[in-house]
């Protein structure tokens, strides 16, 4: 079955519920059914992309969507993580993050970590729709290893 035939797996990590619940409410609004599974900190975002501690590995193709700002693992510690990591599959994860920080520092840490997308919860805001809409179509459009 090609690649783009297959649901795009999204992997939210996020430690706040209420950011997590306001990202999935807007998959429900924009009608987009695609799996949401939900990771409560990088560490934990990291054994569900593995399969480890337990976790069931998340199925490939699949996007994660990480906060910076997260206990344990943080957001660039989880994206260094996954460029770092042996297997091919995880290694070619797709990243978006999603926080609160407009700080340069963070924003060129994980762009060295080849992310898809940073993007500042507060600029979301309204058009937070719109960008729903663009994972949507990214995970529709872009053919995936």
């Amino acid at each position: 079955m090609p690649m783009q035939d297959k649901a795009l797996n999204i992997l939210l990590a996020e430690d706040d519920d209420g950011d997590a619940k306001a990202v999935q409410r807007s998959f429900q609004k924009a009608k987009i059914g695609n799996p949401i599974l939900r990771a409560v900190d990088g560490r934990d975002a990291l054994d569900m992309l593995k399969g480890l501690n337990g976790k069931t590995r998340t199925p490939a193709p699949r996007l994660v969507i990480a906060d910076l700002n997260m206990p344990r693992m943080n957001g660039i510690q989880l994206v260094k993580a996954i460029r770092e990591d042996p297997d091919e599959e995880v290694r070619n994860t797709i990243v978006f993050i999603l926080t609160t920080s407009s700080r340069v520092e963070d924003k060129s840490a994980v762009y060295e970590h080849k992310v898809a997308g940073y993007i500042v919860k507060a600029t979301a805001g309204q058009d937070f729709l719109e960008l729903v809409k663009l994972m949507d179509c990214y995970g529709r459009l872009v053919e995936l290893p």
